[in-house]
Order: C-alpha cells, then sequence, then structure tokens
C-alpha cells in the first residue's frame, strides 16, 4: 500500500496584506494538487483586489501592488467562496491539504468567509472533514531539538528542496508540499503507519504543547506576546473587522 506522503496531496497558501489574521485580507492564493511525487501539479491560482491599499512592507515580500490588483484582482466575494470550495473538494475526494503554518492562512481564509460571504471555513467541512498536514508543526516535533529558524524557506534548505519563486502563493504551497513529502521519508518509521486523519489530531495536540513551551520562553523573556494554542484553525472571535 502506497504511504500516504507518496499519494495524492493538495497544497494551499495565500499572500496577504500583513500577518494579523483578524484584520489583513488576501492578496494572492493558490492551490496545488499533485497526484505522486514527479507527476505534473495541477494549479489553480487566485487574484485578489482586497479593497484595502497594500502595504509597502507587504508588497516588498510578494510584489503585488495596489495598481497591479485594482487592474488584474477579482473582488473578495466571489474569490473566498471559489477557494473555500476547491478545498471541500480536495476533502472529498481524500486528498490530505498541505498548509504551512495552518493557523495563518486557514484563518485568514476564514474570516474573509466571514467578512464577504457572512460564512464560515467550518461549513464548508461539516460533511467531510479537513485533514491538515502542517510541515512546520510536523518538523517541529519530529526533529524538535534541532537548533534554527522553521521558515518554509528553512525547512526547504533543511530537507534539500527546490523553492523556487518564495512568497509566490503556488511556488510556496508546491514547495510545502515537497517538504511534507521528504518529512514522511525522513521519518519514514513514525510516521508511515500513521493516517492523515490520526496525523490531522496529533498535529492538533503537538502545535498546542509547541505554543505553551514557545509561550514559556516569551514569559521567561519578559514578553507579553502571546501564542495561540488552536490549530489549524483559530475559534472565530465575536464580532470580526
Amino acid at each position: 500500500m502506497t504511504c500516504w506522503y507518496e499519494g495524492p496531496l493538495a497544497a494551499f497558501d495565500t499572500e496577504t496584506t500583513g500577518v494579523d489574521v483578524e484584520t489583513d485580507r488576501i492578496v494572492s492564493a493558490a492551490v496545488v494538487v499533485q497526484d505522486a511525487p514527479g507527476t505534473r501539479p495541477r494549479v489553480t491560482r487566485w487574484l485578489v483586489n482586497p479593497g484595502v491599499p497594500v502595504p509597502a512592507g507587504a508588497t516588498a515580500v510578494h510584489g503585488l501592488t495596489d495598481e497591479r490588483l485594482q487592474r488584474e484582482g477579482r473582488w473578495p466575494s466571489p474569490v473566498m467562496e471559489e477557494i473555500a470550495r476547491v478545498l471541500a473538494e480536495q476533502a472529498s475526494r481524500g486528498r490530505p491539504l498541505v498548509v504551512m503554518n495552518a493557523p495563518f492562512d486557514l484563518t485568514l481564509l476564514d474570516r474573509e468567509l466571514r467578512r464577504h460571504r457572512a460564512s464560515s471555513l467550518d461549513q464548508w467541512f461539516e460533511t467531510t472533514p479537513l485533514r491538515v498536514l502542517d510541515p512546520r508543526v510536523l518538523d517541529k516535533h519530529l526533529d524538535r531539538y534541532r537548533k534554527g529558524r522553521r521558515t518554509l524557506t528553512d525547512l526547504c534548505a533543511h530537507y534539500e528542496v527546490v523553492l523556487d519563486g518564495a512568497h509566490d502563493a503556488a511556488a510556496d504551497a508546491q514547495a510545502a508540499m515537497d517538504v511534507v513529502r521528504a518529512v514522511g521519508r525522513r521519518f519514514a518509521t513514525r510516521l508511515a503507519r500513521l493516517s492523515p486523519a490520526e496525523l490531522h489530531t496529533l498535529q492538533a495536540v503537538w502545535h498546542a504543547a509547541q505554543a505553551r513551551g514557545l509561550q514559556a520562553w516569551f514569559a521567561r523573556s519578559g514578553s507579553e506576546e502571546s501564542v495561540d494554542p488552536a490549530w489549524p484553525l483559530r475559534p472565530g472571535l465575536a464580532a470580526a473587522a
């Protein structure tokens, strides 16, 4: 039987106006679907006019300007529904969804759905649950004592994955998928016996433990920064911006 990391996977990534999931907006997104390692991926892309100015700092990261988004981007409302529908279709076909730092991208999508569609991400997965594979959570749990940062760029370097065009949603999604496959192979003795559904449940526990550890480190450092233990989606606020 083919192990999950050698089989069909989908991956999701976004580029945004910033890093606050409650107030920032999606400006581009991509879903990459691959049936097996080395096969040609199928890529769906979206470019979004967020309806708010894109800060210069965000443009410096992903290269998307107000001018281009106003000229080529679509309005958020139909795009957010299309993205949610594509993700739900992948779940219904049994494909696990790779999302690097899932609580960011999935929560941001949830808030956009609430903002523009009076909906939520959970509503799209009431009948077929979402099974998420987060390379950051997996790597941090399986190789917890390794020093250094664990951004997508760092993980690609560590697992010898090619990342062409960083901070392009499709390129980042493909790289995250390749990292997950590489993590699966490297830690096959610990992962091969687990199904994506079991891994989804375990990652929620692992992420919560990782968040508690980081919160304790912040406390020792005198920082008031808080770490949300929820994974892969943060609970909705009573009134999202």
